[in-house]
């Protein structure tokens, strides 16, 4: 009788344990590609979001926008993009990838012009021969990369700093450059320059410079789990989610 007790105890046990692991077996997992400058903010919104709905678990994918594009164009596992900049999502949505009606701008920035030291404290002063090296995203794919090119053509000195550039594959690299001194100045979001301590804003570049700062989010056509994605999607759109990202320097003013 002793030993029948001892094995059905061990056999509860056994069951008590199954039952105590089936709740993290049953989290449904969403992926979310989004461009690097929203690191930042996403930190804080998917811990919120997830402790909201603990039945889901995000998990972030983050990378120049072109690049994200280029992986969700050759089937990359995703459920929505958010991007930073009109372009790769108007291709996209050309393609028909996204989950129609779903398109929203969910977030804004600025362009500015960041310095360790005191290199330049206007776009036009990077064309001064002491100004030797500046950092900016590669246009073809770093959205951030194509508003400083705007901007640089805007201002009449793009021929001039054409020569000194040098490409980062990300707004949080050229970020990096700037602050370890490989570059004299660079451009980047307002909400990257904030998140750092070692460098100061030195410009920013006015609104008809280049085009709208504005950060595009959907739901993909090929979402295993587009009601899930849906509900990410409304939250990081939210009046809660946006003051988020104000705190963070997404803002116009």
């Amino acid at each position: 009788m002793r030993k029948k007790g001892i094995a059905l105890l061990a056999a509860a046990l056994l069951l008590s344990g199954c039952s105590q692991a089936e709740p993290a077996s049953e989290q449904e997992e969403i992926i979310l590609s989004a461009a690097a400058s929203l690191a930042g903010p996403l930190e804080t919104l998917k811990a919120d979001f997830e402790q909201e709905y603990q039945d889901i678990k995000v998990t972030i994918n983050l990378g120049a926008s072109g690049t994200l594009q280029k992986q969700i164009e050759q089937g990359a596992p995703a459920d929505l993009f958010w991007s930073a900049g009109k372009v790769q999502m108007d291709a996209l949505e050309r393609q028909g990838l996204l989950l129609e009606g779903t398109r929203r701008d969910a977030a804004v920035n600025q362009l500015v012009l960041v310095v360790k030291e005191s290199a330049a404290d206007s776009f036009a002063g990077l064309a001064d021969p002491s100004v030797k090296k500046v950092g900016l995203g590669t246009p073809e794919t770093v959205p951030a990369g194509k508003y400083a090119q705007e901007a640089l053509t805007f201002y009449g000195i793009w021929d001039a700093v054409q020569p000194k550039a040098v490409f980062g594959k990300d707004v949080k690299q050229v970020l990096t450059y700037v602050e370890r001194g490989d570059v004299d100045a660079g451009l980047v979001y307002r909400s990257d320059a904030l998140s750092s301590q070692e460098v100061k804003i030195s410009a920013v570049a006015e609104p008809a410079a280049h085009s709208p700062i504005v950060y595009p989010l959907a739901v993909l056509k090929n979402s295993k789990h587009q009601e899930t994605a849906q509900q990410l999607l409304d939250y990081l759109s939210s009046a809660e989610a946006q003051q988020v990202l104000k705190k963070h320097g997404f803002a116009q003013d």
